[in-house]
């Protein structure tokens, strides 16, 4: 336990660590398509849940340190646009949102993007209150049909709140995955909207970080590329082995 404490992980690693679970929660979706419960593809499952806390996480720390913030979401959009495509592909997701219902219909870059919006209004002095709860409905509502729906727009508001004060933003991550999981488990499946709240073994690998970015400076450009590329990947994978059918709930 003592060697433990001691690691430290700068934010290359740990997006690292991001991609590599996501990748494996994705591939099982084709592998095992819908909501199966043998313990290995809940098992699978569980290890992707490290994913979307650490995408939060770094967005507010992103928000933090990025010299434009207006470009910055510039570029999430932009992002989010390609990974619609390449989300709905991979998952046998038809491209027109809300064809099929409001749970996800696309990516959750959408909202992640959406995220970057709302911590720029929430930090402008120049915003009145009454705006910044208005902004809060709006976006919401704007980023619900994504995946991780519009927790993945408050989330990262929270962390980057509650930035400077870890165990503050542990509790955000945790808080946050309840609601999420309990939407998940009383509207579309209780055993896999129990498996949410596995976001909680983000926390001991966010508590590792180091507040440094790493040598690896195009990490950042790496992940933009990789991310609707394994998707794709993924897509070409469902339709070998299922034809086009959707993998997802």
């Amino acid at each position: 336990m003592k060697v433990l404490s001691k690691i430290r992980l700068n934010a290359n690693q740990i997006k690292l660590i991001a991609i590599i679970a996501m990748t494996i929660d994705h591939l099982t979706w084709a592998l095992f398509p819908g909501l199966q419960t043998q313990w290995y593809v809940m098992a699978l499952h569980i290890i992707g849940r490290l994913t979307a806390p650490i995408m939060w996480f770094f967005v507010a720390e992103g928000c933090h340190y990025t010299r434009n913030i207006k470009r910055y979401a510039g570029r999430l959009f932009l992002f989010a646009v390609v990974s619609h495509f390449a989300y709905d592909f991979a998952f046998g997701i038809p491209f027109l949102p809300l064809s099929t219902g409001v749970f996800n219909q696309t990516s959750v870059m959408w909202s992640l993007a959406w995220a970057v919006v709302l911590i720029a209004i929430h930090r402008s002095p120049n915003v009145p209150d009454a705006v910044k709860i208005a902004a809060i409905v709006l976006i919401c509502l704007v980023s619900f049909p994504s995946d991780w729906s519009s927790i993945a727009v408050m989330c990262p508001l929270f962390l980057y709140v509650h930035r400077g004060n870890f165990k503050r933003q542990a509790l955000d991550i945790v808080l946050w995955s309840f609601v999420y999981a309990t939407v998940f488990f009383i509207f579309l499946d209780k055993p896999y909207g129990a498996l949410q709240m596995f976001t909680f073994l983000t926390i001991p690998i966010l508590s590792r970080y180091n507040g440094e970015r790493g040598r690896m400076k195009g990490m950042k450009w790496l992940f933009y590329i990789y991310y609707p590329a394994h998707l794709v990947v993924v897509g070409i994978l469902r339709l070998v082995l299922h034809g086009n059918i959707s993998t997802i709930f």
